[in-house]
């Protein structure tokens, strides 16, 4: 079996890759707005705003926890998500520093000489 050569990247690249894998889906970005603007929400509050299954609402809580952009505490039976300011933070900062470093030295474009 194939194994992915992370030696050759940098902590910063493998931590922006593994955000945006986190961030892939429509609906954790519909999470992280929703824990964003209600501050702390249970799981089953979060499930009746959005037109998933509760397992799967459970999965997409369980994906934005592991790499860090909220957090979930046991409230007796029920787990109360919030979004991890800190972490959205240092998110906030890497892609606006990847972008910066992307769009150094103005707009080139692959534009093809005509002859």
């Amino acid at each position: 079996m194939a194994q992915a050569k992370t030696e050759e990247f940098t902590t910063e690249e493998i931590y922006l890759a593994d955000i945006a894998k986190a961030l892939s889906h429509p609906a954790r970005i519909k999470i992280l707005k929703i824990l964003t603007d209600m501050n702390v929400c249970m799981c089953g509050d979060i499930v009746d705003l959005l037109p998933l299954a509760q397992s799967t609402v459970s999965q997409h809580l369980k994906e934005l926890k592991r790499v860090g952009l909220i957090k979930g505490d046991i409230d007796g039976p029920k787990v109360c998500y919030c979004a991890n300011s800190g972490s959205l933070i240092k998110v906030n900062e890497q892609i606006q520093k990847l972008f910066n470093q992307l769009t150094k030295g103005g707009s080139k474009s692959c534009e093809t000489k005509k002859k």
